[in-house]
């Protein structure tokens, strides 16, 4: 048996044909329905990219004890379950986060692993003179992407298409062989919204002068027909990453690895694209555009679910790693919270009462399928911690000021015994009274208007509470929600 795990970044589900789009181009999304399981009630756990990730590697939240950061050394990862049972991992990724400073230890939980550079503002081209930046809408970016937009002049040179040409020669080198685990994850279509010419020419507004391809983390003040420039660059490059998922999927038929791999494909989170008066994600209110993720499973052990749609709650960053060491035969780390998807793919079982999300020291959400409760926190004056041995921000270490504000060590119920120091996170006086916010997901999908239903709050509150204490939330981070 093998597996296979394909990660998109920051991919909205509503800009997807088997989620009900009607505009984008994504033939290759709707054929993956066709042989797989797809998922309507997906959340993400913790926020952004590598909390998210850290959930994957250890199948718990991250989000309850730390902010973004490395992978910590009493972390118990799936991947090195594997390789302890002669399973080997193998990682391909142009995700330039784990070259930084808060990403460095997770490629090197994967026996092997492969990088391709030049998303974003990887620091990958060296060029001392400014790159010169054509007319913005905007004016967000950073002078490093213009300079590694110089090389990207073909198709051939988008860091995605050469993320995928690695998986063609992985798959035709080992698809023969049994007992491995391949992790895919290209950054696309996490912005900027660049693409080639000819994925921008299927959208009206894509391309062209002046340029809109990277919104700003803010409130949309742009004009509509701006809006929807934005808009149709980050179509066109959801159709590349259809290309290349179609390129994929061709390999799988090849080598007919359909009878015994499993393949998962998902993303770590969504994107705002003006909904709500917002673009992008990290904001307060993690709206559906954010949360709720697209998300399919083939498992060759139920083949009758391919071409379904699942109702069960799942959250993916939580459930995979319990979900691949189940499909290896392999036992679960008692410290995993995820729940295993056989029994939702298999029969649409939900192991799921609710899930919880959010984002350190930021936001707190819960829902349990049709209802999603944003809570708020009420009691900013109570002290709590961060937890970490490795002290990292995205980019670089924490200040010497922050680092002398540790006031002790505490070992974790999930810590394998390890005392983590830990510092205090910023607290603030008490102000005035805050609003939850409660959305029926039936009724108004959308997240138009906010309910007042004060049974079903206190039932979601309930659920919350639940969720933080499985958990092991400190009791201080529950206090700081009014939660006790």
């Amino acid at each position: 048996m093998k597996a296979i795990l394909l990660f998109f970044d920051s991919l909205n589900r509503h800009y997807l044909p088997a989620y009900g789009n009607d505009f984008v181009h994504a033939p290759n999304f709707a054929r993956l329905a066709q042989r797989a399981a797809t998922f309507e009630k997906s959340y993400v756990c913790s926020m952004p990219c590598m909390p998210a990730r850290r959930d994957l590697l250890t199948g718990r939240p991250n989000f309850l004890h730390r902010s973004w950061g490395p992978i910590e050394p009493w972390d118990d990862c799936f991947t090195e379950r594997l390789q302890q049972a002669g399973i080997g991992s193998h990682l391909i990724t142009d995700h330039y986060h784990y070259l930084e400073d808060g990403g460095a230890t997770y490629h090197n939980r994967y026996t092997t692993w492969q990088c391709f550079r030049g998303q974003e503002g990887d620091p990958w081209i060296g060029q001392t003179s400014d790159p010169e930046i054509p007319a913005n809408i905007n004016g967000k970016g950073r002078n490093q992407d213009w300079v590694n937009r110089q090389f990207m002049r073909t198709e051939s040179d988008w860091p995605q298409v050469k993320t995928f040409d690695a998986a063609m020669d992985f798959l035709d080198r080992n698809a023969n062989d049994d007992r491995w685990f391949l992790q895919l994850e290209t950054f696309d279509p996490h912005e900027p919204f660049t693409s080639p010419e000819e994925y921008q020419k299927l959208y009206p507004s894509a391309g062209g002068t002046p340029i809109f391809d990277w919104p700003g983390y803010q409130e949309v003040t742009e004009s509509e027909e701006e809006v929807e420039r934005a808009q149709h660059n980050y179509a066109a490059l959801v159709s590349l990453c259809d290309a290349q998922l179609g390129r994929f999927l061709d390999a799988m038929d090849r080598h007919k690895l359909w009878d015994d791999t499993m393949l998962i494909v998902g993303t770590d989170h969504g994107f705002l694209l003006g909904e709500h008066g917002r673009w992008a994600k990290n904001i307060p209110s993690m709206w559906e555009e954010i949360s709720h993720t697209p998300f399919f499973v083939h498992d060759p052990r139920a083949p009758e679910a391919d071409g379904t749609r699942r109702n069960a709650l799942v959250q993916p960053a939580c459930d995979i790693a319990p979900t691949l060491l189940n499909f290896f035969e392999l036992p679960r780390s008692l410290h995993i919270t995820g729940k295993d998807l056989g029994p939702a793919i298999a029969s649409d079982a939900s192991q799921h009462e609710a899930v919880m999300f959010g984002q350190h020291n930021v936001s707190l959400h819960i829902t349990d399928g049709r209802y999603v409760y944003h809570r708020q926190v009420t009691r900013p004056e109570v002290e709590w911690h961060s937890y970490t041995w490795m002290p990292t921000h995205m980019r670089g270490f924490w200040s010497k000021e922050t680092l002398n504000t540790m006031d002790g060590t505490e070992v974790l119920p999930f810590s394998n015994g390890v005392a983590i120091p830990r510092f205090p996170n910023p607290t603030s006086p008490a102000g005035a009274a805050v609003t939850h916010q409660l959305f029926d997901l039936q009724t108004d999908p959308s997240q138009a208007t906010t309910i007042q239903d004060p049974e079903v709050e206190a039932r979601m509150a309930k659920l919350l509470l639940h969720e933080m204490q499985r958990t092991h939330a400190p009791a201080a981070c529950i206090e700081r929600y009014g939660l006790r």
